[in-house]
């Protein structure tokens, strides 16, 4: 079982930027693919970022590609979400994600709690 707990959220003002941290515990693999999703209010949950094991494969979802970076750091456990040039729309539950392949567009197989983002315009 995979544990992963993100940290980061909270209210900022359009333009502005946040950095998402998820750290991960248990049964770890510096092998798994991670990535972020989003769930808005009455919409569905939405693909935002992944990354491969390795960090060398990187993938965005159109509407954020250019603001947003994911990353991650293997001997900490932790993928990062670097947010930049928020827009009110962004506003969302931000979940990471854990999936038992090296890929980063999984399937994912472990979630955490997520953190809430609120850009106010």
């Amino acid at each position: 079982q995979v544990h992963l707990v993100e940290s980061g959220g909270g209210w900022v003002q359009a333009g502005g930027s946040l950095r998402l941290s998820c750290a991960a515990s248990g049964r770890t693999s510096s092998t798994s693919g991670m990535g972020w999703f989003r769930r808005a209010p009455g919409k569905e949950r939405e693909f935002v970022a992944g990354i491969s094991w390795s960090g060398v494969d990187t993938h965005y979802t159109q509407s954020v590609k250019g603001r947003f970076t994911i990353s991650r750091d293997n001997a900490k456990n932790t993928v990062y979400l670097q947010m930049n040039s928020l827009k009110p729309e962004d506003t969302a539950v931000y979940h990471c994600a854990c999936s038992k392949t090296q890929y980063g567009l999984g399937p994912f197989d472990y979630w955490g709690q997520g953190t809430q983002v609120t850009v106010s315009s």
